[in-house]
């Protein structure tokens, strides 16, 4: 690391990169109150020519994803194992953080009362593996859950998370492609049962540009 003295915002991107699966430039500049795109991309650089940061290309179409370098896990005590990028996911994840600064600009949930899967595995600890919310948030002393559904589970697996949620949180909020999907009906049919589902489609949280 050289050529850069790091400052305290250095390490709150450092941190979001870490705990969020899939990161990318106008993520970071809305996580970490920058008041502009230019800025926060300027700032970025300056972290991957310091080689805190790494950038790659996975997808065509799809920004550059932000992942820590082996130097900054250990300046922020994260852990040495790198998170693996599923391709498969990265749709869903971008998805996820889009949804997270959604709550955050829509309804005021600041980012330090969210926690992520990621999070939430971490704290279950080693050799522990349950069912985790895309992220969770506190308002008003209550835990909200949130979940990005894009494409449908098992009729089996689906429930099991639902059940899973009603029991640990106070509601359960589900964003799905839009309300006429398999997803929506299903969540319409279980909603009878578990009154604390909340359906919101994803077209709601895109109106929330991450310009």
């Amino acid at each position: 690391m050289s050529g850069v003295r790091l400052v305290e915002r250095d390490y709150l991107i450092l941190k979001e990169v870490d705990r969020w699966r899939v990161v990318t430039g106008k993520h970071i500049c809305a996580l970490c109150g920058f008041t502009g795109q230019r800025a926060c991309d300027r700032r970025l650089c300056k972290l991957i020519n310091a080689e805190l940061l790494s950038r790659k290309r996975i997808i065509y179409g799809i920004p550059g994803i932000y992942s820590l370098t082996a130097s900054s896990r250990r300046l922020i005590n994260a852990p040495d194992r790198a998170e693996q990028i599923r391709i498969e996911q990265i749709t869903h994840d971008i998805a996820v953080l889009d949804t997270a600064i959604y709550f955050n600009r829509k309804f005021g949930i600041a980012f330090s009362d969210m926690l992520t899967e990621k999070q939430l595995h971490q704290k279950d600890g080693f050799g522990v593996r349950k069912h985790r919310p895309d992220f969770v948030f506190t308002k008003d002393g209550n835990i909200f859950c949130v979940e990005v559904e894009l494409t449908m589970k098992s009729k089996d697996r689906f429930s099991k998370n639902i059940i899973s949620n009603f029991t640990d949180y106070y509601i359960q909020i589900w964003v799905v492609p839009d309300k006429h999907t398999n997803i929506a009906g299903f969540l319409s049919i279980m909603k009878e049962d578990y009154p604390n589902i909340k359906i919101i489609e994803l077209e709601e949280v895109k109106n929330y540009d991450l310009e």
